[in-house]
């Protein structure tokens, strides 16, 4: 049985009729282009390879990564599903899909929830899950994962680190976030002593392949690339299935690093600080996310509680 058709072509046939039959500025396609791209790489990154395959619920799985991984503004979102409804309205006005699951999607404001958190229990087991029957790549999923929740890294920060910017013996990491912005995060031993293992005996054999490029960067893929976020994005959800959790995505990792610093009883000041929000505002939401944690600071601290 034939497999059904890939994005590719809809996509190309969709963004010349946008050009030549719209006359669409642009700005406008090039946003398009864009939005399409991350829509299309993200379901496929989850499986989700042809339009006829696409459902509502995968368009809003996709919308909430947008908020959540990507951390885009509302503004942003609303964006993105104006643009995903067009494209999908365009390829069922065309007969390329029976139907146009885009149709049912609700604006970003009504779905918005508070971030996923995994417990520590269940953080441990996740970031401990890589062993040497998962492959030969164990030694650095292990270094990544222990380093993007001790660092709360965004899943897109982990490929851009470079081996400089890592210091072994301050214990710190110098990390590249949204809006150009920099910050310096400390980390722990765990991340430290998986990290300094995977130089030893991993990452030297990696930089030696002939497609290597940007040898400079400190985790790399089998071919000594730097790690893409969709390649990331598996490699979370590969070591979550192992040990069996679902629905488990990278920006999990991020918001148990803040949550966990929160319930600890760090300030949010310094929370905003290692996570690079720009706004206080942002950090806030994780002052709200485990409500028996709120309970138990209150029995402690409040008389007659």
């Amino acid at each position: 049985m034939d497999s059904p058709p890939t994005f590719e072509r809809p996509l190309r046939d969709f963004l010349a009729f946008a050009r030549v039959e719209a006359g669409l500025a642009t700005s406008t396609l090039e946003a398009y282009a864009r939005d399409l791209n991350d829509l299309t790489t993200e379901l496929e990154a989850r499986g989700v390879v042809a339009p006829s395959e696409v459902s509502v619920e995968d368009l809003a799985t996709h919308l909430r990564w947008l908020s959540r991984d990507r951390e885009l503004q509302a503004s942003s979102v609303a964006r993105h599903l104006a643009t995903i409804r067009v494209f999908f309205r365009w390829m069922c006005a065309n007969g390329l899909i029976d139907h146009d699951p885009a149709r049912l999607l609700e604006r970003p404001t009504r779905w918005k929830k508070l971030p996923g958190v995994l417990s520590p229990l269940k953080m441990k087991a996740l970031v401990e899950a890589p062993a040497p029957e998962h492959g030969k790549l164990w030694i650095r999923d292990r270094a990544m994962l222990e380093l993007m929740y001790a660092a709360g890294l965004r899943a897109s920060e982990v490929g851009r680190i470079r081996l400089n910017e890592y210091h072994e013996q301050t214990m710190l990491v110098t990390i590249h976030g949204k809006g150009e912005r920099t910050r310096v995060v400390p980390i722990g031993e765990p991340a430290r002593d998986w990290t300094n293992r995977y130089l030893a005996e991993m990452r030297p054999q990696l930089a030696r392949f002939p497609d290597g490029r940007d040898g400079h960067r400190l985790l790399v893929s089998g071919g000594g690339r730097p790690l893409e976020r969709v390649a990331v994005w598996q490699i979370v959800r590969k070591y979550a299935g192992l040990i069996g959790l679902e629905g488990i995505h990278p920006h999990m990792l991020r918001h148990s690093f803040a949550t966990h610093l929160v319930q600890g009883g760090a300030d949010l000041r310094i929370v905003q600080d290692l996570l690079g929000h720009s706004d206080i505002g942002t950090t806030q939401v994780y002052t709200h996310v485990d409500r028996s944690h709120l309970h138990e600071v209150v029995r402690a601290c409040l008389p007659r509680s």
